[in-house]
C-alpha cells in the first residue's frame, strides 16, 4: 500500500519500536505545551500503543485549542517531529528547528 520496499517499511517499524518511549515523551511534552488543562493519556498496554496514544492526544489538543484541524494527522505528526519521526537519531539532540517549533507551539 505504501509503494515502498518491504525492507524499508520493516526498518521504519524497527526504528519506531526502538524509540517508542522517547516518541511518547516528545508528544506528551507537546500535549502539555498546547493544552490549557491537559489530560495525560494512561497506559495503553505496550510501548507502541503508549506512543501512538500520546501522538493522538497531542493532535487532539491542537485540534481543540484551535477549533479547526484542517491538516491531516500524519502531516501534523511529521511537522511536530521536524519530518524525522522515522529518521535515524530522532528524537535526539534538540536542533534549531525543534527549538523554533517548540517556541511556536508555546507562543500560540
Amino acid at each position: 500500500m505504501l509503494a515502498r520496499p518491504v525492507e524499508t517499511v520493516r526498518g521504519w517499524l524497527r526504528r519506531f519500536g526502538s524509540r517508542a518511549e522517547a516518541v511518547r515523551r516528545v508528544f506528551t511534552v507537546l500535549l502539555r505545551a498546547v493544552a490549557a488543562d491537559p489530560v495525560m493519556p494512561g497506559p495503553a498496554g505496550n510501548r507502541w500503543a503508549d506512543a501512538v496514544v500520546a501522538i493522538g492526544a497531542a493532535a487532539a489538543a491542537v485540534a481543540a485549542r484551535f477549533a479547526v484541524f484542517t491538516v491531516p494527522l500524519w502531516r501534523w505528526v511529521s511537522a511536530a517531529s521536524g519530518g524525522r519521526l522515522l529518521a535515524p537519531g530522532w528524537p535526539g539532540v534538540v536542533d534549531q528547528h525543534e527549538l523554533t517549533l517548540t517556541r511556536q507551539w508555546l507562543d500560540l
